[in-house]
């Protein structure tokens, strides 16, 4: 008799039972492994958000660290005279420009032709055009059309000035000449070198339609003139646009809207990775409530310098708590802007000094050069974030331990594999026996039987 299935021969040792010897195996030997792979693979996944919120932290302080944030002006305007534009580091200050009149081009145009097709010289030639003290030969032949004629101005003088064909009315088309600048330099005029025009529609028959004029202007009452009315060699930093005839008060000051859009960025990046490393390393005897990391020292040791490092950076002039900065009992940051404001208002660049790092000027007039709060802040983090420092380290902590785990998992698995193998070949061979031992009772019992029926 042969028996290659558990438990067919007798059915007591049945592969259910093995099913049950294996389960309760796994329970105690791969199980753990499983709840220690969820374990890791949550931190992993923590220590990502955690990251992040370090990521944005560092972004919010390296805005804060730099002078050029503080060195960013902004222009405000009264009246539309002018627009001003302030660049980074321009003197702070007030002044009142009245426009008297716009600096304007030269437009001249010429005679009238039937056509733009018609043509405008009897044989080969060329004309001078002259602006702004310079020479520009253009050729033309008997073949030359008034739109010919545009095209070719604007292909030789292209850079000084515009030509167009415009259709005034029917059977009337006129050559306009615009410079491209604007000035009294701005003088147009064409004249023909040889003689070989139809007629002066295009030289002495030109008219003056508006003529060009500098502009005039007066700034804080002195009388200023300018070829142009883009104006950027007044005062150094400012680009100043005339735009119409009138008076503008002109106000140049330190860009507080965006230096308070940095630091309200920093208040809420700081909020954010502190509830976050709050919640990840909260203490409690219930496992629902515990932080993944209440255990781990890496990440507790990092959220405690980071709470440090708001009361002592500051090298020695002062702290963040004078500018407005105020963390309650629960760790969470507010900032006064009144207060802030105020110290801008009262010394700039003592604020900038300290925040950014320079030369601090004390009360006594000494002077103290101070790192700057926020250069030592991002010096603090970066010596968890930079690449292979804590955070790093740790993450790869981290996928370490996973990785031991799951060899360890596969391990085991293979283990139990070949133990539960041989298993069932003993199982099998149990099973023949028994199944032996109950054929042989068996007969025994129908001997008996039929003896003892025999006997009566």
């Amino acid at each position: 008799m042969s028996i290659s299935s558990v438990g067919v021969g007798s059915g007591i040792l049945t592969q259910d039972v093995m099913d049950q010897l294996r389960a309760a195996d796994e329970s105690s030997r791969i199980t753990p492994i499983d709840l220690n792979l969820a374990n890791e693979g949550d931190k992993k996944d923590a220590l990502e958000i955690i990251d992040a919120n370090m990521t944005n932290l560092t972004d919010a302080i390296n805005e804060l660290k730099s002078h050029a944030l503080f060195g960013e002006r902004s222009s405000d305007v009264t009246g539309t005279a002018v627009e001003v534009v302030a660049a980074a580091n321009s003197d702070i200050q007030d002044f009142t420009l009245t426009v008297g009149n716009l600096a304007t081009k030269q437009i001249e145009e010429s005679g009238a032709f039937t056509a733009s097709t018609e043509t405008i010289a009897n044989a080969a030639g060329s004309m001078n055009l002259n602006i702004d003290g310079v020479d520009f030969t253009i050729d033309y032949d008997a073949t030359t059309t008034l739109n010919d004629f545009k095209n070719a101005i604007n292909s030789v003088a292209g850079e000084k000035v515009d030509a167009t064909v415009v259709q005034i009315n029917s059977g009337e088309f006129r050559l306009f000449v615009s410079s491209a600048d604007t000035g009294t330099t701005q003088n147009i005029t064409m004249t023909d070198n040889s003689a070989a025009l139809k007629d002066t529609r295009l030289t002495i028959g030109l008219t003056a339609l508006q003529s060009g004029v500098d502009a005039n202007f007066t700034f804080n009452g002195q009388a200023i003139t300018r070829t142009s009315n883009n104006v950027s060699d007044l005062v150094t930093g400012l680009d100043i646009t005339l735009k119409e005839v009138g008076t503008s008060s002109v106000s140049v000051a330190q860009n507080r809207d965006t230096i308070m859009e940095k630091f309200d960025s920093f208040v809420e990046h700081y909020n954010a990775a502190i509830t976050e490393l709050n919640n990840m390393t909260k203490p409690s005897t219930e496992s629902g409530e515990r932080g993944i990391f209440s255990s781990e020292s890496t990440i507790k040791g990092m959220k405690s310098s980071i709470e440090d490092m708001i009361s002592g950076v500051g090298g020695g002039v002062g702290s963040l708590f004078d500018y407005g900065f105020n963390v309650d009992k629960d760790g969470v940051m507010t900032l006064n802007k009144d207060t802030l404001n105020k110290a801008l208002d009262d010394n700039s660049t003592n604020v900038e000094a300290f925040f950014a790092g320079g030369t601090y000027t004390n009360a006594d007039l000494t002077t103290t050069v101070v790192d700057g709060a926020f250069v030592d802040m991002s010096t603090i983090i970066e010596g968890y974030t930079k690449y292979n420092a804590t955070l790093d380290q740790f993450k790869t902590s981290i996928t370490e331990s996973i990785s031991t785990l799951e060899e360890r998992k596969i391990s085991v698995t293979e283990q139990l594999d070949d133990k539960y193998a041989i298993l069932k070949k003993q199982f099998i061979a149990y099973d023949l026996m028994i199944s032996r031992f109950n054929s042989a009772s068996s007969m025994f019992t129908q001997m008996a039987e039929a003896q003892s029926a025999a006997s009566n």
